[in-house]
């Protein structure tokens, strides 16, 4: 019966806890992450050419939308949405590790705890399959 019940505090308390995409104020907050993460990858020698032709407007809409749904927000993407959209970029394991790098120092920049920033960038390294092509 002490099982049971310890099981049920743990759910209880679980369904409190709010995600990180409302700890840290949803879309806005996150917004002002994914503008300050691209300011970073755009001045990027190794990245930056990957978005030479993008419309970022659009892009930052996304990113901003992927991002919130990393951290546990609305929207989601699978992985096989990730993979057709990625594909024909051939990016590189050294590429993704720079952009994480990129989105860390962002994430830091913006005052993210420290353990929030190494589950997000843990959530987006479990994808680096999708994404990575070359």
């Amino acid at each position: 019966m002490a099982l049971w019940r310890m099981a049920r505090e743990i759910r209880a308390e679980a369904m409190v806890q709010p995600s990180l995409f409302h700890r840290y104020g949803g879309f806005e907050r996150i917004s002002d992450l994914v503008f300050a993460f691209y300011d970073r990858v755009l001045t990027s020698k190794r990245l930056a050419p990957f978005f030479a032709n993008c419309d970022m407007r659009r892009l930052l809409d996304h990113q901003t939308k992927y991002i919130s749904s990393v951290m546990g927000g609305p929207t989601s993407y699978s992985e096989a949405h990730l993979r057709d959209h990625h594909a024909h970029l051939r990016i590189t394991n050294a590429d993704f590790d720079e952009l994480l790098s990129h989105l860390r120092m962002a994430m830091e920049d913006q005052a993210f705890d420290p353990d929030d920033i190494d589950a997000v960038l843990r959530k987006l390294a479990q994808l680096r399959r999708a994404i990575v092509s070359a």
